[in-house]
């Protein structure tokens, strides 16, 4: 009846064993298949024990005997992976390595097959027959096969064990339970197989231990939540964390509070009550606060102003029943202070202190969209020549200079004006109509003077104004609108203030659209080069300078006047200058056989030396049309020269090395021309007859031009005067001592036919 119990009692911890090791297949967490292989391991053995309790036979008996003893062998292989597994750390993951070697694996292989071999050898154990409760039962007695067997299960128990005690040991205090659960599981299971070997007890009831240690595993593995190590856990995190934590039971009264709250109610004691009551005071009524969310609240504490961020809520347990709730504050006093000033340096400019051009912009068009706007100007604020008041003056001024001027600005405006600093020179303001009046600006603007320190400089400002009307909406659209307005007046010094009007705004889309017609006037030959003769002493024809021209399908003949200028300014001038030197080279192709002594002088304008290479864009033409360099002149304004001048002497220099005749036009213009001069690489001077202009004293201009000449002459330099209008002019620089001349005295600028024709009349 007794053995009957056992039977009953193993077959209930199998089918517990079998349901442990689904679960944690199911539970699919990392460690549950090393589990479910430890429960499936300790069937085998609780099994054998089943067969050898419940038969009478012999044979069955054995049978039951191997299954036990294999089945302690695979205990002890799934012991060792579920170690592996449960014992690892980064360490061991970075370095490959196991906590327990896999190499022991190798004994527990040695062991499965001498005992296999006991079936031939006999030296592992045999049957005994005796009586166990009225019974026949056969009971094992060990061999030496035996012994190696116990060796192999023990040894590998106590290397478990060492395993559990080290990193027991090694880990922080947190983490020692769930290492001391599994070691004491094993103590136990030992513990009890060991007295069942040493009381030499017919039947095994060590078995249920080892059931036991399947169970704990599964339950410690897959379902064991540790909720002590987490209470410590939480209890270190929150004491920890800078906010102030308190929490209150169910029934409301204060059950704990962290060191942060303690020191907010000024206390170093375990007073709940009071650090609660002090909350309360100072917050008024939390319980009034939304669940769940942040609430920001600002207070005096200690004569200052202080920025909290206060939340509160409810906790739960498993089955929702309310356990108490909580109050979380923190001081963001610091961190919105920080976060105002990098908002504020975000934007705003840092000299001036008003808004950047983002935040500007961004203002303005918030204002725009919301129709907030009416009868207000976009006004655009320029400082004349700032560049030069720095070099000048230095950095410290013109510093001074921007954050005065932005200061005018805020004079100009009111709690409804937007304004700010859109670049090094430039600012925009968004003022209502009511508060400018243009007398009083241009009259302010007139004499605008900068005092820095003792000294005081006068500095030129230009506004340009565009109206905002009902339907814009792009804020950028309106700024250069007012730009274009301020451009009008750029070279103005005196007048300040001017509108975006009619008559700019026609201004605009002139340039507009003929800027959009450049390319298709280069296609088709509408732009081409007129020629003005250039004569010697003797008044024969010996070249000429080629100035470009556009007959327009539509606007007919353009003056030069009417296109120059703006393609100058937005940087097209370099298409057209292309195009006249390819032009002009085209002419000299042609000249080569009828007039192969005679020179065009092209020009290249300022920016054509920042837009394009120069040099290599004109020798391409040459090349193509296979023209003497000689016969091509190139052309510089003295003015062009006088920025980033070494780079362009260089330039010049090349020309001259590849045969090229350079040639100075309009000196006596600039501010440095002697002092250029001596250093200027050029071959021709084109003398500006400025000097012989309306002067209330011709004998002293006639002085300053001959020895213009003279000079020229000592530096082996080619005098050309151009603009000569008349024969006294003529005869004069004649005597002078000029060699070349151009004028309208020779020609006007005349299309490349009538200038053959002319040629022919000579």
């Amino acid at each position: 009846m007794l053995r009957t119990a056992f039977i009953f009692v193993f077959a209930l911890l199998i089918a517990g064993l079998m349901l442990c090791s689904h679960a944690s297949i199911r539970s699919k967490k990392p460690i549950g298949r090393q589990v479910s292989l430890v429960c499936l391991s300790l069937i085998p053995p609780i099994l054998g024990n089943m067969i050898i309790i419940g038969t009478t036979k012999r044979s069955i008996a054995l049978v039951g005997c191997y299954i036990y003893y294999i089945g302690m062998d695979f205990i002890m292989y799934a012991l060792i992976k579920f170690t592996n597994q449960y014992c690892h750390t980064k360490e061991n993951l970075n370095r490959n390595k196991n906590a327990i070697p896999v190499w022991i694996n190798l004994f527990v292989i040695a062991d499965i097959i001498q005992m296999l071999m006991n079936t031939l050898f006999g030296h592992a154990f045999y049957l005994r027959e005796i009586e166990v409760y009225g019974k026949l039962y056969y009971s094992m007695r060990p061999l030496m096969g035996q012994v190696f067997h116990r060796l192999v299960c023990y040894g590998i128990i106590i290397i478990l064990i060492i395993t559990y005690i080290i990193r027991t040991i090694r880990v922080p205090r947190l983490y020692k339970e769930r290492y001391i659960i599994i070691l004491l599981s094993l103590l136990f299971g030992t513990v009890w197989q060991t007295y069942y070997v040493a009381s030499r007890a017919p039947i095994d009831r060590s078995m249920i231990g080892f059931a036991i240690i399947g169970f704990m595993i599964f339950y410690f593995s897959v379902y064991y939540r540790p909720l002590s190590l987490l209470d410590r856990m939480l209890a270190d995190i929150i004491s920890d964390t800078d906010e102030a934590v308190i929490l209150y039971g169910p029934e409301g009264r204060c059950i704990w509070a962290n060191d942060p709250a303690k020191d907010f109610a000024n206390t170093d004691h375990d007073d709940l009550e009071s650090i609660s009551d002090y909350l309360t005071q100072f917050f008024g009524e939390i319980s009034g606060l939304p669940e769940g969310k942040e609430t920001e609240i600002s207070k005096i504490k200690a004569g200052a102003e202080k920025n909290y961020v206060i939340a509160r809520g409810k906790f739960y347990d498993l089955k929702g029943g309310a356990l108490g709730s909580y109050v979380r504050m923190r001081d963001i006093t610091q961190e919105k202070l920080r976060l105002e000033k990098e908002m504020f340096a975000a934007n705003h400019d840092a000299l001036t202190g008003l808004f950047n051009k983002e935040y500007t912009f961004k203002k303005i068009s918030d204002r725009l969209h919301e129709h907030a706007l009416k009868d207000y100007y976009i006004a655009s604020i320029y400082i004349c020549d700032l560049k030069v008041f720095n070099d000048v003056y230095g950095r410290e001024f013109g510093d001074e200079a921007l954050i005065q001027v932005a200061n005018w600005v805020r004079k100009y405006a009111d709690e409804t004006c937007i304004y700010g600093r859109i670049s090094g020179d430039c600012f925009c303001s968004c003022l209502p109509k009511r508060l400018f009046i243009k007398d009083i600006v241009e009259k302010d603007l007139s004499n605008f003077k900068i005092r820095f320190g003792e000294f005081e400089k006068n500095i030129a400002i230009h506004v340009g104004f565009c109206e905002i009307e009902s339907d814009d909406r792009d804020v950028s659209v309106l700024f250069d609108r007012a730009q274009v307005a301020l451009d009008s007046i750029r070279d103005d010094y005196k007048r300040h203030v001017a509108f975006f009007d009619k008559k700019v705004r026609d201004q605009m889309l002139w340039n507009q659209e003929i800027s959009a017609q450049l390319d298709d006037a280069i296609r088709e030959n509408q732009i081409v080069p007129y020629l003005q003769p250039i004569a010697d002493k003797s008044g024969k024809i010996v070249g000429a300078e080629a100035l470009v021209r556009w007959i327009h399908p539509v606007y007919g003949f353009m003056a030069p006047y009417k296109f120059i200028p703006l393609f100058e300014e937005n940087g097209m001038i370099t298409d057209l200058d292309k195009h006249i030197w390819r032009s002009v080279c085209r002419i000299l192709s042609e000249w080569e056989e009828k007039y192969p002594d005679f020179f065009i002088s092209v020009n290249v304008s300022p920016k054509d030396f920042y837009m394009t290479d120069v040099l290599a864009e004109i020798m391409s033409y040459v090349i193509e049309y296979d023209v003497d360099p000689k016969n091509l002149r190139i052309e510089v304004t003295e003015t062009s020269m006088m920025r980033d001048t070494e780079d362009k002497m260089r330039v010049l220099e090349e020309f001259r090395k590849q045969g090229f005749l350079v040639e100075m036009d309009d000196f006596g213009s600039g501010y440095s021309s002697l002092n250029m001069l001596k250093n200027m690489p050029v071959d021709v001077l084109k003398i500006d007859m400025n000097f012989l202009g309306k002067s209330d004293d011709e004998q002293r201009a006639d002085i300053i031009v001959k020895n213009v000449i003279m000079l020229s002459e000592d530096l082996k330099i080619v005098s050309l005067a151009e603009g000569v209008e008349t024969k006294e002019q003529f005869e004069g620089l004649s005597e002078l001592g000029c060699r070349l001349f151009q004028g309208y005295y020779f020609s006007k600028p005349i299309p490349v036919a009538q200038f053959e024709d002319k040629l022919k009349q000579l």
